[in-house]
């Protein structure tokens, strides 16, 4: 594996609450390496514990973040059993732990079981800062109600925090030459030519530690983060191929390569885990989305880390150039 420098620290925390031998396979997240992924810490929850036996609902697996921002409730998944049943009708809520009200509830009806749902949340649901608890409610066509145990509690936690406030514009800095390589494009040209800004959302670049070749230990930071909300698309700024898709727990943490045929490659880092839209070898467009944003590997905070390299990313005849002028050629007002 090629080392990846030049990027910042950081961790993706989703806490997972599996719970072994369900009968059902754990399913991955579409896209991403082969690779390992970032260790995750959980908030509480379900874990399957009960004797065969039981003839009542059972939750299998509840799949809540540890923490998420204001708005839209996150994405929350759940899987009950039950022996010989085929469906139980359920409800998922979500209660205030200050106020010990239910702010939100989720009406399922009657699912199937032994299958992993994704909670359908109603669509003007939303949350405010604080600690919330997400708690499955269900019952069979006999009326029994599902088992709650230590091990099988069918309930977890929920920290909601504020969205942080974005960072104030970093002063613009004089133009940098573009390049004057053979056969490589402007900003200007490449704007012309159709390219895309990378992030599809809000976004800042931050200050002067964000910036193309900011010191770093032992090197300087190769490309320019752009700061954007986790979860926020990737998008390819020009048509090209995917060189690359891999991961470096140190470092770009999930990351993708881009080649195209303006002279010019691509890096996208810190990728959130599973979110990979694209595979090695795989043709793409101009706006095609590669990734979300994410804080995988070394970073800080959600970001995208972009490099731009001419003569082959990584290659012994390439090297990296300020992404910035072509990163304000292609941005939108």
């Amino acid at each position: 594996m090629t080392l990846v420098r030049g990027v910042a620290l950081g961790a993706l925390t989703t806490a997972a609450l599996l719970l072994p031998a369900t009968g059902a396979a754990a399913a991955g997240e579409p896209g991403g390496a082969a690779a390992p992924s970032p260790s995750s810490a959980s908030s509480g929850g379900s874990e399957f514990g009960v004797s065969t036996s039981v003839t009542r609902p059972v939750v299998a697996e509840l799949k809540v973040p540890s923490s998420a921002l204001t708005g839209r409730p996150p994405k929350v998944t759940v899987e009950v059993i039950e022996r010989g049943v085929g469906t139980v009708s359920m409800r998922v809520l979500i209660t205030d732990l200050h106020t010990h009200r239910t702010v939100v509830t989720a009406t399922m009806g009657w699912v199937h079981t032994s299958r992993r749902l994704n909670v359908p949340w109603p669509s003007g649901a939303r949350l405010g800062p604080g600690s919330y608890r997400v708690t499955v409610s269900a019952h069979d066509h006999q009326n029994g109600n599902l088992i709650r145990s230590a091990h099988s509690s069918g309930e977890a936690t929920l920290l909601v925090k504020s969205a942080p406030k974005p960072l104030p514009p970093a002063p613009k800095p004089t133009p940098t030459p573009a390049p004057t390589e053979a056969g490589v494009l402007t900003p200007a040209q490449t704007a012309a030519d159709g390219a895309v800004f990378p992030v599809e959302g809000p976004h800042n670049f931050g200050n002067s530690e964000n910036r193309f070749g900011a010191p770093r230990s032992g090197h300087t930071h190769q490309g320019q983060d752009i700061l954007t909300a986790e979860g926020t698309p990737d998008l390819a700024p020009l048509g090209g191929s995917i060189e690359s898709t891999s991961f470096q727990a140190g470092g770009a943490g999930y990351y993708v390569v881009e080649h195209t045929s303006y002279g010019l490659d691509f890096f996208f880092a810190h990728c959130m885990a599973g979110s990979f839209a694209v595979s090695e070898g795989q043709g793409v467009t101009a706006g095609q989305q590669i990734c979300r944003a994410g804080q995988t590997g070394d970073a800080t905070a959600p970001h995208l880390h972009f490099e731009i390299w001419v003569g082959g990313w990584q290659s012994s005849a390439g090297h990296p150039i300020d992404p910035l002028p072509y990163l304000e050629a292609w941005e939108r007002p």
